[in-house]
This record gives structure tokens, sequence and C-alpha cells, in this order.
């Protein structure tokens, strides 16, 4: 009985286990970020060093649309998923042109990548 519950148990957790972040995975899918994005200095799109808990639309130096810094979003896991998978979606009229990053593990790995750059 007790072996079927462990078994049970790790079922019920590989899920979990299989979306587990990882930030050197996530440095790949920043790749295709860098056309437009960096860390400590604005490019076409804002700096994103320690963008993680910042609020949108606020980074100094970069020149927001108004959609963005009017958006009351605050980038935190939940948000930036979301933002990421549809970014007119989330935020209509941001100057972000990019169609959207659909697969789930790799938004939790660029996520976890960009936890690294604080």
């Amino acid at each position: 009985m007790r072996q079927l519950i462990l078994g049970a148990a790790l079922l019920a957790l590989a899920p979990v286990a299989a979306q587990a972040q990882d930030a050197a995975a996530g440095e790949k899918v920043f790749a295709a970020c860098k056309a437009c994005h960096a860390f400590g200095k604005n490019g076409v799109g804002p700096d994103l060093k320690g963008v993680m808990g910042r609020k949108a639309g606020t980074h100094e130096g970069y020149n927001y649309s108004a959609a963005m810094k009017n958006s009351g979003l605050t980038w935190d896991e939940a948000t930036f998923t979301d933002y990421i998978k549809d970014p007119k979606g989330k935020v209509p009229g941001n100057k972000m042109i990019y169609a959207g990053l659909k697969d789930d593990k790799k938004i939790q790995d660029l996520i976890a990548y960009l936890k690294t750059q604080q």
C-alpha cells in the first residue's frame, strides 16, 4: 500500500518537476530578445536588468508608449508570462514588435534567466 501511495505522489509531482525553471536554458531563449533588449542599458527596447519587481513603463531613460506607462503592471512571473505570450493582447498599443512566446517551458526558463540579472 505504501508503494502505491508513493507512486501516486511521484506521478502527481512529475508535471511540477517538468516545469522547473532552468536559467541556462533561459539564456538561450533570451538570445532572440537581444535584438532589442540588453542588461545595463536601453536599446530599441528598455534595459531588462532588474526587470522582475519593476513597475512597467518606469525604467529611467527609455521612451515608453503611453499604453505601457499607463498599464498599471508590475513585472512578476505571472504578469511577465501573460505579457510575453501575447504582448499586444496584454498591453494594447505598446511598442514591442514581437508576436509572443507560446512555449510555457521556455517562458519559465526565460524568467529564471531574467532573475539572474537583478
